[in-house]
């Protein structure tokens, strides 16, 4: 199973972001995924892991629910 992270920016304000994305992967993957934590940071961090491996990180790659979605998804078919 696979186990997804998102790190994000507490003095930044990106809670509303890290909880969106978290909802955004519990809704599209359920049960397929063991975990989705949300990983508290300084600095402007907004980082998206799966299974260790950043799937999105916010230094380069623009924010999108959508897009981080579908940057896990082969991670969970292949862990599944």
């Amino acid at each position: 199973m696979t186990r997804v992270e998102i790190e994000y920016c507490v003095p930044c304000g990106l809670l509303n972001r890290a909880q969106d994305v978290s909802g955004a992967i519990l809704e599209q993957f359920g049960e397929a995924v063991d975990e989705v934590a949300l990983v508290t940071g300084d600095h402007g961090v907004f980082v998206v892991r799966v299974d260790d491996e950043v799937v999105f990180d916010k230094s380069e790659d623009e924010y999108d629910v959508d897009a981080i979605v579908r940057a896990v998804k082969p991670h969970v078919g292949a862990a599944a």
